[in-house]
């Protein structure tokens, strides 16, 4: 079993990057693999409810996060960094997220056998 780690970098709409991500990550844990989650940047903004991404045109995947225990994804980060960028709170996310400082993410990105960023 490899360690997968994702890293969310990207604001959720504009572009596919995010959705493509998330595909990923399931995709990653459907063959069981072990896989982590880190929002920072803009990819915090991934994680807020109530957008309406079909007034630019986009499709709403935002809730499919939900899913991600039923694929046993537990470990989701989000930089200290980025929440307090955005102003946002952990009660703020769309599903159960921890914070975690840089040197923690550091650490995880070193540990991790394979590191996609999206």
């Amino acid at each position: 079993m490899k360690n997968i780690t994702i890293v969310f970098r990207h604001p959720p709409h504009g572009n596919a990057s995010s959705r493509e991500g998330l595909d990923f990550a399931l995709l990653s844990a459907s063959f069981e693999q072990q896989v982590t989650l880190i929002f920072i940047d803009d990819g915090v903004l991934n994680l807020l409810p109530h957008q309406q991404p079909s007034q630019i045109g986009c499709r709403d995947y935002i809730s499919t996060f939900k899913a991600l225990p039923l694929y046993d994804i537990e470990e989701v980060w989000v930089a200290s960094e980025a929440m307090d960028t955005y102003n946002v709170a952990l009660t703020d996310c769309v599903i159960d997220v921890k914070r975690v400082d840089n040197p923690m993410i550091t650490e995880q990105l070193n540990t991790a056998d394979e590191v996609f960023v999206y």
